[in-house]
């Protein structure tokens, strides 16, 4: 199999995004619109008619080429309609043109000489009922005390409010990814790829909301936020229920993006989730080719 270094002029956008959508690993940080906000000049390797294809996501630092995971991307690697075995994970590993590198590949791209990293699922494609039964004694207790608090659910928060209530809690957030959130927001709203949860109290105030990214049948619990409010009335809890009985009895997955923290694995975990890992590959990262924007997980 011929494998082509693209530079991002060279790439067939039309081509690459139709063969991304169509892939068995499907995720919107792969499309074409997504990589331009998180990676401008992103380049990419690609088989013979893009029947494979892997993103590059190139920086430069002191005119120095090397290639890092984006901010808000989870995971990225090889894509492909057909399968993907170690042998051709090796192959675009081998084809990465720049000596640097860190990358997540994606739970489809098994690669176990390197470091694996939890990510936590929930298969959809059941009965509500018994997707509850799943759930811990704490996720009940903590849906039970939302809904006595009868917080108002809306599944259609503006951008602009959103953006406004993530703000004004995660202020310490880098003024880049602060920036590239916002486009990432926008332009999927646009493309009806994104849905805004928000909870209200009695009071008609914002307390918590959930951006939920939509890559075909795969729903990724992309940028949540709670105020202190929110937090102490469960709201998040009662959000995540109300997607699953959204979506449930289809076949659909709840991806809930990570994590090594304990505290917030347990949040998943009580949802019935189970850890469908990935890989990350790493290769010479000295520190003044990491510097602030380095991905943490």
């Amino acid at each position: 199999m011929q494998i082509l270094h693209l530079r991002n002029k060279d790439i067939d956008f039309e081509k690459w995004d139709k063969n991304i959508s169509e892939s068995i690993n499907y995720l919107s940080y792969a499309l074409s619109w997504y990589l331009d906000i998180v990676s401008p000049g992103w380049e990419a390797l690609v088989s013979d008619d893009y029947e494979y294809l892997m993103p590059i996501p190139v920086k430069r630092k002191f005119n120095i080429p090397y290639v890092v995971q984006p901010l808000l991307t989870q995971q990225l690697g090889i894509f492909s309609k057909n399968s993907i075995d170690e042998i051709i994970v090796q192959d675009f590993i081998d084809k990465i043109p720049y000596y640097s590198y860190e990358l997540n590949l994606n739970d489809k791209n098994i690669y176990l000489q390197k470091t694996e990293l939890p990510n936590y699922v929930l298969d959809l494609n059941q009965d509500y009922e018994l997707i509850k039964s799943t759930y811990s004694k704490n996720t009940n207790r903590n849906i039970s005390k939302a809904q006595q608090s009868d917080l108002i659910l809306i599944n259609n928060l503006s951008t602009e409010e959103f953006i406004e209530f993530y703000s004004n809690i995660e202020k310490k957030f880098l003024s880049a990814q602060d920036y590239m959130l916002e486009k990432i927001i926008a332009k999927a709203k646009e493309m009806e790829l994104l849905t805004i949860y928000g909870a209200y109290n009695q009071s008609n105030k914002l307390v918590a909301a959930l951006c939920l990214l939509h890559s075909g049948k795969r729903l990724t619990y992309l940028i949540p936020a709670s105020n202190e409010v929110g937090k102490k009335l469960s709201a998040m809890f009662l959000i995540i229920d109300s997607i699953i009985k959204t979506y449930c009895e289809n076949d659909n997955i709840l991806d809930f993006e990570g994590s090594k923290i304990e505290g917030i694995a347990r949040f998943y975990k009580g949802f019935g989730a189970v850890n469908q890992p990935y890989f990350i590959l790493k290769r010479f990262r000295p520190d003044f080719l990491v510097g602030k924007f380095k991905t943490t997980l």
